[in-house]
């Protein structure tokens, strides 16, 4: 089109100049008569004396022969410019294949034989809700809290952070810090994670700038960034409070996020660990407290905790033939049983649909 615009107008300017030029070569010519009828011997006349008027022609086309030929020759260009395009077709945009869906083949699901008073069953890749028992009670979450803790201290520190231990200030489930020790965010990070030390919870928090009050509102502005809308948190370690309460809803969010994120995923997985301070002088033996860890296959993770108002808490990761299940329970009584049998009931019963490409409208 732009082409096409650009030709006219250069053959509208070749004319334009062509009939310019007839009206200067006429004028000059008319000129010359008027002159040498008055026998003027100006010095225009001596000029146009000295060169006759045929060789003025003939140098004024030979001047503007070659802007008509530069001003084809561009056009030629142009026009080969334009035949080289191609037209592309707008791409379409790919539809992303579905995560295979889940469903119940046999219309079987989990009765009293669980304890546990709050339980989410979710698929990890379809978000879709395989089983759900009060939901969205309100209960405490004890230790499952410290994946919270985690979260935030990756977002707030670095791996290789050096953290100073203060004086102890909580009791409980301990990593064994000494106050004056030198320690990485990580080594604590492993000590909160996979040991469930209050102790490395707390040094995580009371390392931030602005102090431990203001880490809790990041915890609890990281709920509210998961979507964790009912649950709220008053202490980085999960002890029982009034108002630290969660949702079992929220708690599988939480671990949904956990286990997006490699660093938390790689130390919930790890069965033990020994960790030491930077200078090598206390060493810190840390066992995982979820006893389904080689034990149960396709287990990986991720949190238990218990309070004797909380009971037995537990957040579970299981993977089998590419399948990948959160089981969370809350109060229950039993919660590595709770959790083993949720997992059967999930792989006995369930089956995974994909819809193929062909099958989408």
């Amino acid at each position: 089109m732009l082409i096409r615009v650009y030709s006219e107008l250069r053959w509208k300017f070749i004319q334009c100049i062509f009939i310019k030029l007839h009206l200067f070569l006429s004028r000059i010519e008319k000129e010359r008569t008027m002159i040498h009828m008055k026998k003027n011997h100006s010095f225009f006349n001596y000029s146009i004396s000295k060169y006759p008027f045929w060789r003025i022609k003939i140098l004024i086309l030979l001047l503007f022969v070659p802007i008509v030929l530069i001003s084809i020759s561009f056009g030629s260009k142009a026009k080969e410019e334009e035949s080289k395009q191609v037209w592309i077709p707008t791409p379409t945009i790919p539809v992303p294949t579905p995560a295979p869906y889940p469903m119940n083949k046999t219309g079987v699901v989990p009765g009293d034989e669980i304890t546990a008073r709050g339980v989410v069953v979710i698929d990890v890749l379809s978000h879709v809700y395989l089983y759900k028992r009060n939901e969205d009670m309100l209960l405490s979450p004890a230790s499952t809290t410290k994946l919270l803790t985690a979260l935030v201290a990756l977002d707030v520190y670095k791996l290789d952070d050096i953290v100073t231990i203060g004086a102890p200030s909580v009791d409980g489930q301990l990593m064994g810090l000494v106050q004056g020790e030198k320690i990485t965010v990580e080594n604590l990070l492993y000590g909160a994670l996979i040991h469930s030390g209050n102790d490395a919870a707390w040094a995580l928090a009371a390392h931030y700038k602005d102090g431990v009050d203001s880490f809790v509102d990041l915890m609890n502005l990281k709920a509210k960034e998961l979507h964790m809308d009912q649950s709220h948190f008053t202490n980085p370690m999960g002890f029982d409070g009034v108002e630290h309460k969660v949702t079992t809803k929220d708690l599988s969010l939480l671990a949904l996020a956990a286990m997006q994120n490699a660093t938390i995923a790689k130390m919930v997985a790890i069965p033990q660990i020994t960790v030491s301070d930077v200078n090598h002088i206390y060493f810190h033996k840390l066992a995982n407290v979820n006893q389904l860890l080689g034990k149960i296959p396709g287990v990986a993770g991720i949190k238990t905790g218990w309070t004797e108002e909380a009971g037995e808490n537990l957040i579970t990761f299981v993977e089998r033939n590419t399948h990948k299940v959160i089981v969370v329970v809350l109060h229950s009584k039993d919660r590595f049983k709770d959790t083993t049998k949720l997992i059967d009931w999930v792989f006995e019963n369930y089956e995974w649909s994909t819809i193929n490409a062909g099958d989408r409208k």
